[in-house]
């Protein structure tokens, strides 16, 4: 048994549940904090393991020193409490950072069924009924139809500031008429 495999048992046997406590803390999930410390293992020995038969050293991070494989490996624990952290605080960031652009998804989480894009057709088929015909012309022209405003205002004989207008509130009266129950302002409040 390489050095490096006797000193992983010894930290295991002897301050593994103090890892895993200390990574609980740090999350708040038995499970996660176990994954935790096991990433930290493997991040921290994998530094340690070397090329089998060539017996050469490896960098890690101890100030500018080389860590020789046939010697001890001091303060272990620190080095895996430190990457334990590091592991945690990266997927935290990457957890922050997915929260903020989830919602620009097209689609949820659930797949979509033929039924859903039908029901979804005639909602929006329905909301647009309710608009005006000038709304109604450069809503279909803009994003059925993909023209620009001033291929839009050329067609329709107006003013670029005048589909402009139309396609704002076209759009704001279609966010109101779309919007599902649950997200409407209740009665007496004052919506925002």
């Amino acid at each position: 048994m390489a050095v490096w495999e006797s000193e992983l048992d010894e930290l295991m046997r002897t301050r593994g549940s103090a890892l895993v406590r200390y990574a609980y803390m740090l999350s708040g999930d038995r499970a996660l904090a176990e994954d935790l410390v096991q990433d930290a293992l493997v991040k921290v020995y994998s530094r340690l393991r070397g090329v089998p038969g060539r017996g050469r050293s490896v960098a890690v991070a101890q100030g500018s020193q080389a860590h020789d494989l046939e010697s001890p490996f001091t303060n272990a624990e620190g080095y895996v409490r430190r990457a334990v952290l590091t592991i945690y605080l990266d997927g935290y960031r990457k957890r922050q950072r997915w929260t903020g652009v989830k919602h620009l998804l097209a689609d949820d989480d659930s797949t979509r069924g033929a039924d859903q894009a039908a029901s979804a057709r005639v909602d929006v088929m329905a909301a647009l009924a309710k608009l005006g015909a000038r709304e109604r012309a450069c809503v279909v022209l803009r994003y059925f139809e993909d023209m620009t405003v001033p291929q839009i205002a050329d067609a329709l004989g107006t003013a670029q500031g005048t589909v402009k207008r139309y396609l704002s509130d076209a759009t704001a009266n279609l966010q109101e008429i779309l919007r599902p129950d649950d997200f409407r302002p209740a009665e007496g409040r004052a919506a925002r």
